[in-house]
């Protein structure tokens, strides 16, 4: 009805079921606000759940009362609300990602350097098509990001040679796919009516797809769709436990480390900003806040009593 994406609609019907079977599967619609509350309030006090997944599931059950039943909620801020716990990212420092990358292969090695050089999303990397890419002015064409709003951000002059040989690898599997009839790959519904035969060209293709075909679970056809998110973070997590990181690293540590990195290089904040696609400035700001923290922003007073020797060695 909205048009969210599937994996939006995939966790509010999840959010609508565990809602139901907590009220011993009653109708939603013989259930009122006290009893909305009283699932937010559960989450929050007995599930322990974290700030945006209560968020969640509140949003799911809006759009279910609203859309979907025409019943708006009313007044529900008597629930217990998460707390939202003030963390800052975890960031690796440029030796850390370059053994992190040496430790990746192949194509996932390329899907890192696109995570840190452009400082991705894993979706916006995975969902790129061939058309986002633009060597000439060396940069990216990030369609429907967080919030579906489009940017452009920077690519990395080393990934060029990669992403064409990539290229060429997606370009050999597309010709046997148009061989047996099965180029198609999935597109947006309004492009989809408006180009019909854009499935199964050339630019639309996923620069990294999937090895198998898949179903597409609004028309039932086979088609083939870019490679789970399971699949790199797999790959990142094997490559971690090899580097050996005291760090917990997740592949959006790497967007967390372009930032940081970006900013140590004296880019503007504004600019770092546009290129993360943050809505906020004070979303971005929270990478000044890691560089306020450590190196030679803050000098510690036991550097004034046990002076430090070139060795690291206190001198007492």
């Amino acid at each position: 009805m909205r048009g969210y994406s599937q994996r939006t609609i995939k966790s509010y019907v999840d959010w609508v079921k565990r809602f139901i079977r907590f009220h011993q599967y009653q109708h939603p619609v013989e259930l009122s606000d006290q009893h909305v509350i009283q699932f937010l309030s559960h989450l929050a006090i007995e599930r322990d759940v974290s700030a945006a997944t209560q968020n969640q599931a509140l949003n799911a059950l809006v759009c279910l009362y609203r859309l979907v039943l025409h019943q708006p909620l009313g007044d529900i801020t008597a629930a217990t609300r998460a707390k939202r716990p003030q963390r800052l990212p975890v960031v690796l420092d440029r030796n850390e990602v370059r053994e992190l990358l040496t430790a990746l292969a192949g194509r996932d090695r390329l899907i890192g350097a696109l995570l840190y050089g452009s400082g991705l999303r894993l979706m916006e990397c995975l969902t790129l098509r061939v058309k986002d890419l633009n060597f000439e002015y060396s940069c990216l064409h990030i369609h429907d990001g967080k919030g579906r709003k489009d940017r452009v951000v920077a690519l990395s002059q080393q990934l060029h040679d990669p992403l064409r040989a990539q290229l060429f690898e997606v370009e050999n599997m597309y010709r046997r796919d148009r061989a047996n009839g099965c180029a198609n790959v999935y597109l947006p519904q309004s492009i989809a009516r408006k180009y019909r035969k854009a499935s199964s060209e050339w630019p639309w293709q996923y620069l990294f797809p999937a090895r198998r075909l898949g179903v597409d679970p609004q028309d039932g056809s086979r088609k083939r769709h870019h490679i789970h998110m399971s699949t790199f973070q797999k790959a990142f997590r094997s490559a971690v436990l090899q580097c050996n990181f005291s760090k917990r690293a997740s592949p959006h540590t790497l967007r967390h480390s372009y930032a940081t990195h970006a900013l140590e290089n004296g880019m503007d904040i504004r600019t770092v900003q546009q290129q993360l696609g943050h809505s906020s400035l004070e979303t971005t700001e929270i990478y000044t806040h890691v560089l306020k923290r450590g190196g030679g922003a803050v000098r510690s007073p036991l550097e004034d009593i046990f002076p430090v020797r070139s060795s690291g060695k206190l001198d007492t």
